[in-house]
């Protein structure tokens, strides 16, 4: 949190100059023109008000792809990411990929990074991330299949209690997406206490390439942003493990 308030002014002097928004269209570094939730720089009332006060991951500013859950919002009982194996989470996991990162997966880098990794991230260790990360202020920064942002990569890390020091792995990158997973529900989806659309909603308000049940992004319009994927598709694989 301390982390975007002390930069954003610094931002806001930058976008203002070149007219780009940070973070603000995920645009991988194979090319793929692929929109995630991001937050344009605005203040942040009027952005609440704006997406409406019901989602569990508002409140970030400069975010990519997905905004961390505010302590004070609701959360799930279940909200660990113990318990996540089978085709269930691997379907989960390969819808989110299908929609944000597709060709490079993995090793996906928002396009708008000017100053590139020196390695494929998944040959570098989550410290040589973050020194890339302070390295290069100013522009875009999330990566990896999941397109982790900066406060975003460092809060499930902590919370899965993994060392910087680990390779930023598929299998890395998996657990930590996990963690995002049930936070927004994916055990009450699995026990039947969440029902499939309320999932799949609540996965919209994370990555914005897919459509909540409006048929389009939850954050359609701001900075570009839209579904990548039809409801009716979202649903059909969805309903291959969440039958209700």
């Amino acid at each position: 949190m301390r982390e975007w308030l002390g930069g954003i002014c610094t931002i806001c002097a930058l976008l203002a100059g070149t007219g780009l928004q940070a973070e603000a269209v995920s645009l991988f570094s194979a090319g793929v023109a692929v929109r995630s939730p991001l937050y344009e720089v605005a203040p942040q009332a009027a952005r609440t008000a704006a997406l409406g006060a019901n989602s569990l991951f508002i409140g970030r500013e400069g975010s990519s792809l997905f905004a961390d859950r505010p302590e004070t919002a609701p959360a799930f009982a279940d909200a660990t990411a113990s318990g996540m194996t089978g085709d269930a989470v691997t379907l989960v996991r390969q819808i989110i990929g299908q929609a944000e990162s597709h060709r490079a997966g993995y090793d996906a880098v928002q396009h708008g990074a000017r100053i590139k990794p020196r390695d494929l991230p998944t040959q570098m260790t989550v410290a040589e991330i973050y020194d890339w990360i302070k390295a290069t202020p100013g522009q875009p920064h999330a990566i990896g299949r999941y397109q982790f942002i900066p406060q975003t990569l460092r809060r499930v890390m902590k919370k899965i209690d993994a060392a910087p020091q680990q390779r930023f792995s598929p299998q890395l990158q998996d657990r930590l997406a996990d963690v995002l997973l049930a936070e927004a529900g994916y055990h009450e989806a699995q026990s039947g206490r969440l029902s499939r659309r309320g999932f799949m909603n609540n996965l919209a308000k994370i990555w914005a390439g897919l459509p909540n049940d409006t048929g389009k992004s939850h954050y359609e319009g701001y900075a570009g942003n839209k579904a990548s994927m039809t409801w009716a598709r979202f649903d059909a694989q969805m309903a291959q493990v969440f039958p209700q």
